[in-house]
């Protein structure tokens, strides 16, 4: 039994090892992490509180005039948009990259109602404290749904409204049961670097796992390891109740600005596909289709499609990502 037990012992240490190889703990606000540009912070007070914005504002020396604001989706935060930056700035266009509330480098708070009205007030605030008077919105996967709701509430500062594989594209609620934030807390508490990749390639987030998606997934996982994991994932259930309760899907002929929506028909992000039986698991997320149908939704939208591509074209397939999207902001 003792010859047992070291060998337990033993096999335990080897895989603890292996996972601590895989996977470097992250601070809080990700402190340790260097992002691609410079960062700063907005101060603003929400909610009867003071918190603040990281974010990153790129302005070349051979400026249009014009400025792209980049939101990034759920499992992720600014940085993962460098290359994306790198190709806007050549062409001259300034580009701010916001970290919002509960994510990145931005604050993580232990109280708060997130909304993505909310949300859209802090980055209206940002771009008002910059001076800009009117920007091009792009969101991908949960921040295509704050794209959405940032051009409803404020289509006199959106020049453009652009949709990378957004989420929200249906009603999860009409299919999944309700879960409560408690359900979904207790649900990201034991995450590990394995779970997060598992998930991520089920929804066919890439092609092969390659380090191109592994390293923003051993981003995430190095907070599961952080003594304040409990106050990042309390964060992450209250923005996964925020998409679950809080659809755009019904607005989309309400927006009023000129739309691209740039879909990777390959992708099958849905949230809550776990909870459901094998049936109706196979009917979400099936971007080949939801991006035809949202089209037909939004008043004279573009719809680019990019065959065999998952949830992040931006890193999966960027040249097929990126000259489509500088083809439209040119015009």
């Amino acid at each position: 039994m003792k010859k047992l037990s070291s060998v337990f012992i033993f096999l335990f240490s080897v895989l603890t090892t292996l996972q601590a190889q895989k996977v470097k703990e992250h601070g809080l606000m990700l402190e340790d992490y260097e992002y691609p540009y410079p960062v700063s912070f907005y101060h603003f007070n929400a909610q009867q509180h003071e918190y603040k914005m990281a974010y990153m504002y790129i302005q070349p020396k051979n400026d249009n005039g014009k400025t792209v604001t980049l939101l990034h989706g759920k499992n992720f935060n600014g940085a993962y948009w460098e290359t994306t930056i790198d190709a806007l700035t050549k062409e001259g266009f300034n580009v701010l990259v916001p970290d919002q509330m509960g994510f990145g480098k931005s604050s993580k708070p232990e109280y708060f109602q997130y909304t993505f009205q909310q949300l859209a007030e802090n980055t209206k605030g940002l771009i008002d404290s910059l001076g800009i008077k009117k920007t091009t919105i792009l969101g991908h996967s949960m921040g295509g749904m704050l794209a959405t709701r940032f051009s409803l509430m404020y289509p006199d500062v959106t020049k453009n409204l652009v949709l990378v594989n957004p989420i929200g594209l249906e009603d999860w609620k009409l299919k999944v049961p309700y879960q409560s934030v408690n359900d979904w807390y207790k649900n990201e508490i034991g995450k590990t670097y394995e779970d997060i990749k598992s998930y991520q390639k089920e929804s066919y987030y890439a092609g092969e796992w390659n380090e191109d998606y592994a390293k923003w997934a051993k981003l995430l996982a190095g907070w599961t390891i952080n003594k304040d994991y409990d106050r990042i994932a309390w964060n992450a259930a209250l923005t996964y109740d925020m998409v679950f309760t809080q659809p755009v899907v019904y607005e989309f002929s309400e927006i009023s600005v000129p739309t691209l929506l740039i879909i990777g028909t390959r992708d099958r992000t849905a949230l809550g596909k776990n909870l459901v039986s094998k049936e109706v698991k196979a009917g979400m997320g099936l971007y080949d289709q939801l991006g035809k149908t949202t089209q037909k939704k939004i008043p004279n939208a573009k719809l680019v499609e990019i065959p065999n591509t998952g949830h992040l074209p931006h890193i999966e397939v960027f040249e097929k990502f990126i000259h489509p999207l500088l083809d439209y902001l040119k015009k």
